[in-house]
């Protein structure tokens, strides 16, 4: 194979950082010059609706790697510097200072929050800046509403109890979500949030909102009005490909990827904004949890450097609710029912061979979930397949 003289990573997060990282610890010696859109050096992002949202972090502890660590890594750093466009068949990425030529390009953009439609000024969650602002503001409200019952909607409404402001958590599906988990936990987090008297609205619709002296007047489908001091909208996120529009890649929800990155000649995808195909269905997903980003990366840098397959990313996540330490690992069919009693600190997903497909940790202690994590059989992976066709409702 030939050794590339310049990789490009578009993205300044975990997953491009991962991947400049793992070029150079596989022993590529060539250019690596890594773009991010936001002005600071790349930082974790699990942090911001946890330890820094909590009060327990200043935002710099975030921070992956110092410039001089990176700078030791002859890794050409270009912060604010956002991308505009693709040429894939020409191999040039255009950013806001101008075209960059590359041999091997990856894509970790990421996600931005969704809007809310009904909600224009209600705060969302992706940045440092972001984190901070919510921060103060939870500090000095008496009542929030968290719009959105996933994970992140969960660690916000844990966040505003803990600051001593009456929480009221909005959901429109009539489960509460957990990630990969999908509702599967949704009766203990339901228990979970009940036991430090938050405020669970599920099959609520906001229809509208609109500013009012001491905060906002939130509408709901059923046309009655509630206010609120503050209003946090964390209803999903939205694959930042924007950017690709014009260029000559398969998008849909994500950068559509063979089942090992790979978008095109020369373009791999990882993280939050690259959708590759389960080997074992075909089906695109994106997987939003930092341990797939930087397992991707590893497997994606590998591959450039010496042309070899890694294995298939296992999910892994974790969050802290009310001080309640939720890990899962692996994956969860939602049409079956998670195994173990009320009580249980691990509980285990099966597949109808009755095989074990996932796990999850309810306040489980390390050494048990370690010992339930290894029992964890991953599907059968074939070949990666070639990067997918145009799927429906997609745009190239």
């Amino acid at each position: 194979m030939t050794t590339p003289e310049r990789v490009v990573v578009v993205g300044a997060s975990i997953g491009g950082l991962t991947t400049a990282e793992t070029l150079r610890q596989e022993g590529y010696d060539g250019e690596i010059v890594l773009v991010g859109d936001e002005a600071c050096l790349p930082y974790t992002r699990p942090p911001l609706s946890k330890q820094i949202l909590m009060g327990e972090w200043e935002p710099g502890r975030a921070e992956v790697r110092s410039r001089t660590e990176i700078d030791d890594l002859d890794i050409e750093v270009r912060t604010g510097c956002p991308a505009i466009g693709l040429d894939v068949a020409g191999r040039v990425l255009h950013t806001s200072q101008g075209p960059l030529a590359y041999d091997e390009i990856v894509v970790a953009t990421g996600s931005t929050p969704r809007r809310h439609p009904g909600l224009p000024t209600a705060l969302t969650l992706r940045t440092v800046a972001d984190a901070v602002a919510l921060r103060d503001a939870l500090r000095v409200v008496g009542n929030v509403a968290v719009v959105g019952a996933g994970i992140l909607g969960a660690e916000i409404a844990s966040a505003a109890r803990k600051y001593g402001a009456e929480t009221t958590l909005i959901g429109r599906e009539d489960r509460l979500g957990f990630g990969g988990v999908g509702t599967l936990l949704s009766d203990r987090l339901a228990d979970l949030h009940a036991a430090y008297d938050v405020e669970v609205l599920l099959r609520t619709e906001v229809v509208g909102s609109e500013p009012a002296t001491d905060g906002t007047r939130v509408t709901f489908g059923d046309g009655s009005v509630r206010g609120f001091d503050l209003v946090v909208a964390m209803i999903g996120a939205t694959p930042n490909t924007q950017w690709l529009a014009s260029s000559a890649l398969t998008l849909g929800d994500g950068i559509i990827c063979d089942s090992a990155g790979a978008a095109a000649p020369g373009v791999h995808a990882v993280g939050d904004v690259a959708a590759w195909a389960d080997p074992a269905t075909g089906r695109h997903q994106r997987v939003e949890h930092q341990s797939n980003a930087i397992e991707q990366a590893v497997g994606i840098a590998t591959r450039i450097v010496h042309g070899t397959e890694s294995g298939r990313p296992i999910p892994l996540f974790w969050s802290e609710i009310h001080g309640t330490r939720i890990n899962a690992y692996g994956w969860f069919d939602p049409a079956r029912p998670l195994i173990g009693d009320a009580s249980a600190a691990v509980l285990t997903s099966r597949d109808a061979a009755d095989q074990i497909r996932g796990v999850v940790g309810w306040n489980a202690a390390p050494r048990e979930f370690r010992v339930a994590r290894a029992a964890v059989s991953a599907p059968s992976s074939p070949a990666p397949s070639r990067p997918a066709e145009p799927v429906e409702g997609a745009i190239r």
